[in-house]
């Protein structure tokens, strides 16, 4: 295995003809409004209705009496305190904004360029060669399928609030929540008999004597998603773009009817924590805006890729953008940003304040929507990713044959779907938060640096959209997603080298022998 080798490159002409071959051709049905929904779909939900208040508030140190050697401590101390960013937190959408619409016109020029399925790993196949695009597609598939755990969660909490806030039926904690959430609020019981009042029993059934709970809504709502897009895509994006309309609808509610109930004085101090606390923000959000990272997948499956993917890229992060930092405000506006530590479901407690019990129901139906687009959207991707790697041997043939009627990557999603749903019943938000931004800012670094070699190594390749101010936007790029993966704790870095070093394991024992690339240089 010589370096050669694993730098080897699949030309953008080969990786397009590759594409269209019949066997593996994708049904082209998307439009630019289409890909514009998917973007705002992925990018409104997790961010706004999850992520604003606890990078508000900042994260506590917990756990000290576990701290009790320097290792420990070197290892555990940056994850478990972050300062908060305040009300500033606006400033830190705009500067996870502003990295994201660097790497964004990357995105976008290389998108246009290759218009295939895979998203960063294509891309880096093209420009860095196999072992790279190998990484980078491991780690999309890692941080997808974690990621739509956390949303899954988050899902089934906000469809509880709203199956009881309609109906009055309230569920079992056992069939709510996981094993490690139903022993916490059966603990919270004690000091808050509150909590008995959000289930219809506290009760844990047991087998063996180990207590049984699971989140039986994660569940449901991953199964259907799944089997919508088995169905095929452009019934998917219906379904999206319903639940964005939806959603849009509620964000803009929610800045219209909280700015009555704004006291400026909540926005006082501005940056309590300074640019430390602004940039460990940016961190945090920075997963709320890489729905254009999810669109750029379905390339494949637009009818017009090289006009439509950069309108959709650039126009949904634009949308969002603005969204983003006006809810901030408001929020951080209603209650002093103190308010949202821990606090999964800020929007629902903002609204909350304002006494008004169905503008409560409403936007939590909002954020419902919120959170079915993104399981959408990056249910949608995953499977591509999948797809891609299989087509280039990468991964095994199952994982790129289409559905004989509904003409898609029917194993990948069944596959995916199962595994995310699986793990949902069990897994709790706060584990499946930990697996942070990491991966995905490796990724746009990589693919901002793709712009940099395909520019000089294929000059002559036809490129309906251009990064403009090359290389300065490439390089902006690679920059600023550096810097926000320095503001993430140790133990990620930690994480994300572990599995990377088993993804190239991975690759040593299956990929780099059944590469369809290294077989055609062989003959």
């Amino acid at each position: 295995m010589s370096l050669a080798q694993l730098l080897r490159t699949k030309p953008p002409g080969q990786l397009i003809s590759e594409a269209e071959s019949s066997a593996h051709q994708l049904k082209k049905s998307l439009t630019a409004l289409d890909l514009i929904a998917f973007g705002v779909g992925a990018t409104i939900g997790s961010g706004i209705f999850a992520l604003t208040g606890t990078a508000a508030a900042g994260q506590a140190t917990v756990h000290q009496d576990i701290m009790s050697t320097p290792i420990i401590n070197f290892l555990l101390h940056s994850s478990l305190g972050r300062d908060g960013a305040g009300p500033a937190i606006v400033i830190s959408f705009l500067i996870a904004a502003l990295a994201c619409g660097f790497a964004a016109m990357c995105y976008a020029e290389l998108a246009a360029m290759i218009p295939v399925s895979g998203s960063a790993y294509t891309f880096a196949y093209a420009a860095l060669g196999e072992l790279v695009a190998w990484i980078i597609g491991w780690d999309l598939i890692l941080e997808y399928a974690v990621g739509n755990i956390a949303v899954a969660v988050s899902w089934s909490d906000y469809f509880q609030n709203v199956l009881t806030g309609i109906t009055g039926y309230k569920m079992p904690l056992w069939l709510a929540c996981d094993p490690h959430t139903a022993m916490v609020r059966l603990e919270a019981l004690k000091s808050d008999p509150n909590v008995a009042n959000m289930y219809s029993s506290m009760d844990l059934p047991t087998v063996g004597g180990i207590a049984l709970a699971m989140n039986v809504p994660a569940l449901l709502i991953v199964l259907l998603i799944t089997y919508v897009l088995v169905v095929g895509v452009q019934e998917s994006s219906w379904v999206n773009t319903v639940a964005v309309i939806i959603k849009t609808g509620v964000v803009i509610f929610f800045v219209l009817f909280g700015m009555a109930y704004v006291h400026p004085e909540n926005w006082q101090p501005f940056a309590p924590t300074g640019f430390a606390g602004i940039m460990g923000g940016a961190a945090i959000v920075f997963f709320s805006f890489i729905g254009f990272d999810a669109v750029s997948s379905t390339a494949e499956e637009t009818k017009n890729p090289q006009r439509d993917m950069p309108i959709g890229m650039l126009g949904s992060l634009a949308i969002c953008t603005v969204l983003y930092a006006a809810v901030s405000l408001v929020l951080t506006g209603i209650l002093p940003y103190q308010t949202y530590a821990n606090d999964a479901a800020p929007v629902a407690t903002a609204i909350a304040a304002t006494k008004q019990p169905w503008a409560h129901i409403f936007v939590s139906i909002g954020a419902l929507a919120g959170m079915t687009s993104v399981l959408l959207v990056f249910q949608l991707g995953q499977p591509r990713i999948f797809m891609a790697m299989s087509r280039d041997g990468l991964l095994p043939k199952m994982f790129s044959n289409l559905h004989p009627k509904y003409k898609t990557p029917f194993v990948p999603t069944i596959l995916t779907g199962m595994l995310v749903g699986f793990a949902a019943l069990f897994i709790d938000i706060g584990f499946a938060a930990e697996l942070t931004n990491i991966g995905t800012l490796a990724a746009f670094i990589i693919v901002c640096g793709g712009v940099l070699i395909l520019r000089k190594t294929d000059p002559d390749h036809v490129r309906p959209f251009k990064c403009p101010l090359v290389p300065i936007i490439p390089w902006a790029g690679i920059i600023s997603c550096f810097v926000l993966m320095l503001s993430l704790p140790i133990n990620t870095w930690v994480r994300f080298f572990v599995w990377m070093g088993i993804g190239a394991l991975l690759y040593w024992l299956y990929g780099f022998r059944h590469s369809k690339l290294s077989a055609s240089q062989r003959t």
